[in-house]
């Protein structure tokens, strides 16, 4: 298996050996995001032809690249279409499907913000009102031709928005060839309660929720994972929409010591790779005899996936073992890492905790497998990437929130504020703020 090893040995060589991993991660990340000028370009276009031609636009790109005998009915599916997409869904995948959106919705809806306010001393009363936004819009891709549809993303996208009390949601997503929805994603709109559900896929879509396009009202935020042209379509509407990233490729670091059995920890890093080649998937490890027996893992694993190209060629250009002497030096390479996913297989992960400061998502324990976040136990998987734990968070019930200071002053308060606050605006040569301020203290 071609797949860097490394060994750094001390706490101090943990920030040399990740600016390393920093410089490939931002390679990857160029390719994804649409950060390049050529890809910026392309897809400025785009939205410019959605944002001046709306839905003409949409179903002009859908034909090109999606399905050649698109029509316009079929942008917008009603609810008999989609009723009809959902009977052809095994009941068995609508029940486990349901099962995971049990688990998802319940964490969320336990994440919610709650308005507040406080009485001052000096008299009156602040606050801040917490309201959701109006609209959200979701992007979930299709896959393959539609045809391997992300559910999951669905599943993540709602459940924050729906918790925080967003009123109106409007689902995105690639057709298949023939120009239908994948009855899964129908299925899981229905399901959860969402009825607006729309076929369009990629930057045209990003740009149809930003601007509108025909019966597709635009939104206030969109979130949900995509194509280089969706995550460089989201780029260039920030500012006009709210976003919840641009992310870059998936991300996983595992901490192992000699308690984790080498095939789990194999399983769980090529879970990572097998998403493309630009995928990361690092392992640190204690213990020598650790590393080879899972690169030998890595090999018999890696040979049986159906996606073993994409899975060998992510481990050769951005995976990594990384041997270290002590956890000591394991964490001080997470945290200079600040991964999207970050697994403590160790004997005693509850120890190492404290010593986390920077991860999307910590997984504690030997059962606590990546992929069961990713799928079924509840929080988020929509996760900050490239090293931007460092100082955001993933996909939540804030994401769909905007938040207003209160203030209800009274005489005391301007009694008591007034001269001090005059003073500080004309320590800024902002003499008309110091009267506003000032003139509270004269009679009406």
């Amino acid at each position: 298996m071609q797949i860097p090893l490394y060994t750094v040995q001390s706490p101090a060589d943990a920030e040399e050996f990740s600016a390393v991993l920093s410089g490939r991660a931002a390679a990857a990340y160029e390719n994804t995001s649409g950060a390049g000028n050529a890809v910026a370009e392309e897809v400025a276009a785009i939205l410019e032809q959605v944002r001046s031609r709306g839905l003409e636009a949409v179903l002009e790109y859908t034909r090109r690249f999606d399905a050649p005998e698109f029509r316009e009915e079929q942008f917008a599916p009603d609810a008999e279409a989609l009723d009809g997409a959902v009977s052809a869904v095994p009941a068995r995948d609508v029940a486990i499907m349901r099962r995971a959106w049990d688990n998802i919705r319940a964490f969320h809806e336990n994440d919610k913000e709650q308005s507040r306010i406080e009485m001052r001393p000096e008299g009156g009363i602040v606050g801040r009102l917490v309201r959701p936004v109006d609209r959200a819009g979701l992007y979930v891709p299709g896959g393959k031709g539609g045809e391997t549809p992300l559910v999951s993303s669905l599943l993540m996208g709602a459940a924050p928005a729906l918790a925080a009390g967003v009123p109106e949601i409007a689902v995105v997503t690639p057709p298949r060839r023939d120009g239908s929805i994948n009855p899964h994603i129908a299925a899981a709109a229905r399901m959860i309660g969402l009825t607006e559900v729309y076929a369009a896929g990629s930057a045209w879509a990003a740009a149809a929720l930003a601007y509108g396009a025909g019966p597709l009202r635009a939104v206030d935020v969109v979130a949900g994972p995509g194509n280089i042209y969706v995550a460089a379509a989201k780029r260039l509407l920030q500012g006009r929409i709210g976003i919840d990233m641009v992310a870059g490729p998936s991300e996983i670091c595992i901490v192992a010591d000699a308690s984790a059995p080498p095939a789990w920890v194999a399983a769980d890093m090529l879970a990572q790779a097998e998403h493309d080649e630009l995928a990361s998937a690092v392992l640190i490890c204690t213990e020598d005899t650790t590393s080879q027996a899972v690169r030998r893992e890595l090999e018999r694993r890696c040979a049986k996936l159906p996606r073993r190209a994409a899975a060998q060629a992510s481990l050769a250009r951005y995976g990594a073992i990384v041997c270290v002497p002590d956890t000591a030096t394991a964490m001080a390479l997470v945290n200079r890492i600040a991964p999207e996913h970050l697994e403590l297989a160790v004997s005693d992960p509850w120890s190492l905790l404290h010593l986390v400061r920077n991860a999307g998502a910590i997984f504690l324990g030997l059962y606590s497998a990546e992929v069961f976040g990713d799928y079924f136990a509840g929080p988020n998987h929509v996760l900050p990437t490239m090293g931007t734990a460092r100082f955001s968070s993933g996909l939540s019930v804030s994401t769909f929130c905007k938040k207003s200071s209160l203030l209800a002053l009274n005489r005391a308060f301007a009694a008591d504020c007034a001269c001090d606050t005059a003073a500080l605006a004309r320590l800024e040569g902002l003499e008309a703020h110091a009267q506003a301020a000032l003139c509270r203290l004269e009679d009406n």
